[in-house]
């Protein structure tokens, strides 16, 4: 059974950071993507893949599929270090732009332009290579970092969660990652507090 995740974060990149669950809690995060089943599963829910390619890539060779997984994860975690820079107005980390830069010259070298549907368009040649959500889930990253989206990317208020999200309220003031569990969550904590100095 495909695992379900909880996608709030508005964009592929940010939610793919957010599958290292609970990643400020000092008993340790939580890992989300313990198959390479689960990333498929993601890049599927994220509308990255479609299932008839997902199904395809199911059957990929059991070390390459194990390779995929450690390289997305691998990217999951320089995009973190780089977003997160970024929401507390830091430079980010020269090594974990250096990453990205070298799984996107992986993917720009995977992909190729064609004329299809009247207009020339990027084409992912190969929808059996088990990379592909990987090269997906880079170019949705860089896409993000590279644009003035990124200003708008910020993290749940609740310090243990800190799940990241793209903003798109009126008034650039979201706070939570969901409001009905950290926003709640918060709330009630902040009552007890209060009740208790009173």
């Amino acid at each position: 059974m495909t695992k379900s995740f909880e996608l709030i974060a508005g964009q592929p990149v940010l939610d793919l950071v957010n599958t290292l669950d609970w990643r400020f809690r000092e008993s340790g995060p939580e890992e989300l993507l313990d198959s390479y089943d689960d990333l498929l599963g993601f890049a599927e829910q994220s509308g990255l893949l479609s299932q008839r390619v997902g199904r395809s890539l199911r059957r990929a060779e059991a070390a390459s599929a194990a390779r995929a997984l450690q390289q997305a994860k691998d990217l999951r975690e320089c995009a973190a270090q780089i977003l997160y820079a970024l929401v507390d107005d830091l430079e980010p980390p020269v090594e974990a732009v250096l990453k990205l830069e070298r799984h996107l010259h992986t993917a720009e070298a995977n992909r190729t332009l064609r004329w299809t549907s009247s207009r020339i368009r990027f084409l992912w040649p190969s929808e059996d290579d088990p990379r592909l959500p990987l090269w997906m889930l880079t170019q949705s990253a860089v896409n993000l970092i590279t644009s003035a989206g990124a200003l708008s990317v910020r993290a749940c208020a609740a310090p243990d969660c800190r799940w990241l999200f793209l903003d798109t309220s009126k008034n650039h003031t979201r706070r939570w990652c969901d409001m009905k569990v950290c926003g709640n969550r918060m709330k009630v904590r902040r009552f007890k507090v209060q009740h208790r100095a009173g």
